[in-house]
């Protein structure tokens, strides 16, 4: 029985496998951009990095990734799209080329799926900032449960333990797999996330994998 759950589960891993995809859509969508130069020079740059880099050790490919990533423009949700706190996923933030600290670790998180990080060790987290009255989200990579998590954050260079990012207070942690509740040091309990009357998460998923659906 636990040979046919896993057997399910990597079929299931396998069939919304990510990868970075330029739709007819988004094609358009350049070549009728006043910025077209600037989005196909990024586009390439981008897809340059993650040749380069696919087989670096973990702390340089994470390093490498929040770096570039982090070079983006940030903008604020109002200016980006007509729906406050809109979560863009990957190639509306590449082709816009700007965006707010969810589209800076949402990149991050499916670049990495397409560096063979595994998205059990990545975990999207929300946290406040000492001193600010907004939330702010950041990545996590995550060795195993015990471990401490690293961060990567569009507002440092610095992919380090979050025991040493003493401004950040943690709240919550979550991926496709699961959520939890963590501190500084470690995840601590499993939770169910209330998303209120929009679940952000559950919709960018369906807008990322769509085009495994056809």
């Amino acid at each position: 029985m636990k040979q046919i759950i896993l057997l399910i589960f990597i079929l299931l891993n396998q069939a919304f496998a990510y990868e970075f995809k330029l739709s007819q859509k988004d094609l358009s969508f350049i070549n009728n951009s006043t910025k077209k130069s600037f989005i196909l020079n990024r586009l390439e740059k981008y897809q340059t990095l993650k040749t380069q880099i696919k087989d670096y050790e973990l702390i340089r490919k994470l390093s490498h990734v929040n770096s570039f990533i982090n070079r983006i423009l940030p903008a604020q949700d109002v200016s980006t799209s007509s729906s406050i706190d809109y979560w863009a996923t990957p190639k509306e933030f590449l082709l816009q080329g700007h965006g707010d600290c969810e589209d800076y670790a949402i990149s991050k998180y499916f670049t990495l799926l397409e560096l063979n990080i595994p998205k059990e060790k990545l975990y999207f987290a929300v946290v406040n900032i000492k001193g600010e009255k907004t939330a702010h989200m950041i990545l996590l990579y995550l060795e195993d449960k015990n471990s401490t998590p690293l961060v990567l954050d569009n507002l440092s260079s610095k992919v380090i333990e979050l025991t040493k990012r003493k401004k950040l207070i943690p709240k919550f942690a979550f991926n496709e797999i699961d959520s939890y509740k963590f501190t500084s040091e470690r995840f601590t309990e499993k939770i169910n996330i209330n998303w209120g009357k929009e679940n952000k998460w559950e919709n960018l998923l369906k807008r990322v994998y769509s085009t495994f659906a056809h």
